[in-house]
C-alpha cells in the first residue's frame, strides 16, 4: 500500500497570514485611516476584487511582451478577469460607468486587498491591503494636489507616526517628460523605460539607472531588466537632470514648455500647501515619476526616517508607504467619460510592518476572560456568570474541556493572552464569592475575591 505524502504546511512566497497583535494593531491601523479619510470629507466606494482585464488596463509590467505578467489574470467563460493590481483602475472603471449619478468634484476614499504577480521582500508582498483617496472631476489642480498631501500627512500623525518620523516627497512627471522630448525620445515604451528607470534610483542607485537607462541590467540574483536603450549622451543627460535638487536650478536647466508647465504647477502646489498647517512635511525630490504609466503629472511619495529591519535583523528599505498622483486621462479610456483624477494610497501593510517595529500603535487587547471549570456539576452556575459577562459587553468564554485540571486550564489562558481568569468552586459558590486571578500581572499571587454583585464593576476596573 502505498504511503499518503503528508502535506507541507505553507505559503506561497509573497503572502502572509496575520494573527494576535499584528492584526490587532492593523485593524487599529484601519480604523485611524478610515477616520482620517471622512474628516477631510472622503465617501466610501467598495469595488470587486474582480475586474475585466480590458477594463483595468496594463500599466504595471516591464515587459512590454507580456504587459499582464505583474497581474494574477483568469479565464472565466468568454471573458479574461484580472484580479485588481490597486484601487484606482477599479475607481476609473466606477466612475465611467456611474459618472451620471455622482456629484463632482467626486471624493471617495476605498480600502481593500489588492494582488501583484511580482518578486515579493523587504515588506513586498503580493497580496496586500491599500488604503486610498481620490479626486474626481474638474478642479483647481493645486488645490486638490495639496488636499492629497495634506490628508497623507495627517492619517500618517493620526497612524501615531510622529512628525520627523517621515517625509513627504513631491514632483511632477511633466517636467521629465520635458527632458524626454527635448531629447528626441519619441517611442513611447523607450520613454515608459526611462521613466521606469529614474523612479527605481533609491532602490538601485546610480549605476542602476545608468544600466535601465542603457542596455539592461542584471542584478544580484542575476535577473536581467532589459534598459531604455539610450544614447550614452541622452542617458548622460539623464543622470544629470536627477541630480538636480531645488526648482530654481530646475529652471535654469530646463527650458522647453513641457517642463516649465510641470514646474509651475508644483510651485502652485506649494503655495496651496503653505496655507495648512502640513507644509514644513513636504519637500522636492524630481526623481519621484511613479512606475505605474497612468500618472501624468503631480506626483507624491512617503517615506520613513527611521531604521526598518527584516525577520534577520537586516536593516532593509522598505519603499514608499504612501504614494499616488495626477492621472487626468485614466478614466477618459472609456467611451462617453472623460474626467481628470489626483489621489493616493497608504501600503497598509508595509506601514503595519514598520510601525510594528516601533511600537508607536497602542492597542488594547480583545482576549477573553476565562471562566474555569472546577466541578462539572456546577455548570449551571459557570454559565450564568458566563451569560452575565456577555451581557455586559465583556468578552468572554467557559473553557471547553473539563477533564483538564486548572493549572492546564490557566496554562491555555495564559498562552491565549486572556486577562482574567475566574475561579469558582463549591464553596465561594455557597458563599457567593468569585476569585478573580490577574493573568497579565507580574506578581505570582495577584488575585482577588469579590462578590457576584461586584463582579461586573470589578473587571471593568482590571481590564
Amino acid at each position: 500500500m502505498e504511503k499518503e505524502q503528508k502535506l507541507i504546511p505553507d505559503l506561497p512566497s509573497g503572502f502572509e497570514d496575520r494573527w494576535n497583535k499584528k492584526l490587532a494593531v492593523k485593524k487599529k491601523l484601519i480604523n485611524s485611516i478610515e477616520a482620517n479619510f471622512s474628516k477631510y470629507g472622503f465617501a466610501p466606494l467598495e469595488t470587486p476584487s474582480f475586474e475585466k482585464s480590458i477594463n483595468i488596463g496594463s500599466f504595471l509590467a516591464d515587459d512590454e511582451a507580456n504587459p499582464m505578467s505583474d497581474v494574477f489574470s483568469f479565464k472565466n467563460d468568454n471573458e479574461q478577469i484580472t484580479l485588481r493590481y490597486d484601487l484606482s483602475s477599479p475607481l476609473s472603471r466606477f466612475v465611467a460607468q456611474n459618472y451620471r449619478d455622482l456629484a463632482f468634484p467626486f471624493k471617495r476614499y476605498a480600502i481593500g486587498n489588492v494582488w501583484r504577480n511580482e518578486k515579493s521582500g523587504n515588506a513586498r508582498y503580493r497580496e496586500f491591503t491599500q488604503a486610498d483617496v481620490d479626486i474626481i472631476g474638474n478642479t483647481n489642480k493645486a488645490q486638490s494636489d495639496a488636499e492629497i498631501c495634506n490628508v497623507i500627512i495627517s492619517t500618517l500623525l493620526n497612524c501615531g507616526l510622529k512628525k520627523d518620523q517621515f517625509n513627504v516627497s513631491i514632483s511632477n512627471r511633466k517636467i521629465v517628460q520635458g527632458l524626454i522630448k527635448e531629447l528626441k525620445i519619441t517611442d513611447q515604451n523607450q520613454e515608459l523605460k526611462v521613466i521606469r528607470a529614474i523612479d527605481k534610483l533609491e532602490r538601485v542607485g546610480i549605476k542602476g539607472v545608468e544600466d535601465l537607462l542603457k542596455k539592461e541590467r542584471v542584478d544580484i540574483s542575476g535577473a536581467v531588466t532589459k534598459g531604455a536603450n539610450l544614447s550614452n549622451d541622452q542617458a548622460s543627460e539623464i543622470l544629470n537632470f536627477i541630480k538636480i535638487k531645488n526648482i530654481q536650478e530646475l529652471k535654469k536647466v530646463l527650458k522647453n514648455p513641457i517642463s516649465l508647465e510641470g514646474i509651475k504647477e508644483t510651485e502652485e502646489l506649494l503655495e496651496i500647501a503653505s496655507l495648512g498647517n502640513c507644509s514644513n512635511q513636504i519637500n522636492t525630490n524630481f526623481t519621484i515619476v511613479r512606475g505605474l504609466a497612468y500618472y501624468d503629472g503631480f506626483c507624491v511619495e512617503t517615506k520613513l526616517n527611521f531604521k526598518v529591519k527584516n525577520p534577520k535583523g537586516k536593516e532593509i528599505d522598505i519603499g514608499s508607504i504612501a504614494s499616488g498622483g495626477r492621472y487626468d486621462k485614466l478614466i477618459s479610456r472609456f467611451k462617453g467619460a472623460d474626467f481628470p483624477g489626483t489621489g493616493m494610497s497608504i501600503g497598509v501593510d508595509r506601514l503595519l510592518f514598520a510601525i510594528n517595529q516601533i511600537n508607536e500603535v497602542k492597542y488594547k487587547s480583545n482576549e477573553p476572560i476565562l471562566i474555569c471549570i472546577l466541578e462539572e456539576k456546577l455548570m449551571q452556575n459557570y454559565y450564568s456568570i458566563l451569560n452575565l459577562l456577555r451581557d455586559n459587553g465583556i468578552n468572554s468564554e467557559l473553557y471547553l474541556d473539563s477533564s483538564k485540571n486548572l493549572k492546564k486550564q490557566l496554562t491555555y489562558a495564559d498562552k491565549r493572552g486572556c486577562p482574567i481568569a475566574i475561579i469558582m468552586g463549591e464553596n465561594e459558590i455557597k458563599e457567593n464569592k468569585i476569585i478573580l486571578k490577574k493573568l497579565t500581572s507580574s506578581k505570582e499571587n495577584d488575585q482577588i475575591i469579590v462578590s457576584k454583585e461586584n463582579l461586573i464593576n470589578e473587571i471593568k476596573k482590571l481590564i
